[in-house]
């Protein structure tokens, strides 16, 4: 009897907790944390990842020597038949011998440099390929963010819409009112419903981008996002610019290009030198014969005119590479300026809303409400105002999103982290 109440205050009890855990709102996930979950496991990240290691083994096998050669030879003489003459005659010969293809020194070092070079290209265009994908989320991540903070503006804003309706409806009942004025009150009521069913449908087909960016499935819970927050810039336009030149994702990676062309010009250069090949061989005879052994040094000239033709062609790929990091590094410099000068005027925007727009249409609002309340003021005006209302709300947090939106823009640029 003990054990049985044992059991159920136990079942209880557990139903509780797990009632209580289900009463519990969800919390927001911070961007920085998707991130890392898309790191881990975005499959686009892992297959250049996985592109990039296989790389690293290329300079291993260019830098071995080439494979040995094994011969058997078996010469006849007096007769095309095998082993004729081996026993009558001291030509007839069976023989084993071995040769090796020997390149110029410097020649496979120099490949292997520049295996290990595209290798490095390969692992900074994976570190490219995440910064991308950190971008997206980031920026599918505030779009998220604004589309809730509008969708609360706007169920807010409806909420003091819907009363003041009825209200004209009641003046206009007793002839105090417009029916016009309240016909137009209905219509912005259904405009509000509209932006609201559009929002859910921008922000249901955002939250499936976002989990295919983290490799979730479509069928599990939509992630919550944290309140958008003005984010103060405290780096100066020239300590961006800087941050490019050391850590931009994409620079890095046509600065290894410009590597990789020059250790391949260096390794044209040397092939043309000449390459050897050694070769030893036995050729054991007949009983009562003397042996052969023979060494044999091989030497292969390389043509010049191919040669010149493959420094050539280095040559112009190395200074193609120089000049597409340059334009590289001048196309983020100018991004990173406008992306600054995008951070700083939404800055002042954001005050202006904050301490002027915004508090002077809510009191403007508040007072045509209250004449309005009291017969001393037409339903126009009142409707007016709150659209104001509405509508700086509105900008506000559109300058907010831009704001957060040219930050996440140069983090990627910059390759640090300003939020």
């Amino acid at each position: 009897m003990k054990v049985a109440l044992y059991w159920t205050a136990a079942w209880v009890l557990a139903s509780g907790v797990l009632a209580s855990a289900q009463d519990m709102p969800a919390k927001p996930t911070p961007v920085a944390q998707l991130i890392a979950e898309a790191e881990a496991n975005n499959s686009q990240i892992s297959a250049a990842d996985h592109s990039w290691k296989a790389a690293t083994h290329v300079a291993q096998q260019v830098t071995t020597l080439p494979d040995p050669q094994f011969t058997v030879q078996q010469f006849s003489v007096g007769s095309p038949k095998p082993f004729a003459g081996f026993s009558n005659s001291d030509f007839a010969y069976i023989g084993l011998g071995a040769s090796q293809d020997l390149p110029y020194p410097g020649k496979l070092r120099l490949k292997g440099e520049v295996a290990n070079r595209e290798a490095d290209t390969q692992h900074a265009q994976v570190d490219v390929l995440r910064s991308s994908i950190a971008e997206q989320i980031k920026l599918v991540y505030l779009r998220l963010a604004y589309l809730d903070a509008t969708l609360a503006i706007l169920n807010q804003n409806d909420a003091v819409l819907q009363p003041l309706i009825q209200s004209g409806l009641a003046h206009y009942s007793v002839g105090q009112g417009s029916q016009a004025d309240v016909l137009k009150a209905q219509i912005e009521h259904t405009k509000i419903l509209r932006e609201v069913t559009m929002h859910h449908q921008e922000m249901g087909q955002l939250q499936a981008d976002l989990k295919q960016l983290l490799h979730r499935s479509q069928d599990s819970a939509d992630i919550l996002t944290e309140p958008l927050a003005a984010t103060p810039l405290r780096s100066t336009s020239e300590e961006l610019q800087a941050m490019v030149q050391e850590h931009n994702p994409a620079v890095h990676k046509d600065a290894n290009a410009v590597q990789t062309q020059n250790a391949q010009l260096k390794s044209a250069q040397r092939d043309g030198k000449p390459d050897f090949n050694v070769g030893y061989m036995f050729q054991q005879t007949g009983s009562g014969y003397r042996d052969y052994y023979m060494l044999s040094l091989n030497m292969r000239l390389p043509r010049h005119k191919r040669v010149e033709a493959e420094v050539a062609e280095a040559t112009e790929r190395l200074n193609q590479s120089r000049q597409a990091l340059d334009s590289q590094t001048q196309q983020q410099l100018a991004e990173v300026q406008k992306q600054y000068i995008a951070v700083t005027s939404t800055e002042e925007l954001l005050k202006e809303y904050q301490e002027g727009l915004i508090p002077q249409a809510d009191a403007a609002f508040r007072s045509e409400e209250a004449a309005y309340q009291s017969n001393k003021q037409q339903f126009a005006p009142v409707l007016s105002s709150l659209l104001d209302v509405l509508s700086f709300e509105h900008d506000y947090q559109q300058a907010l999103f831009d704001h957060e939106t040219a930050l996440a823009h140069l983090e990627t640029l910059t390759g640090a982290t300003l939020r």
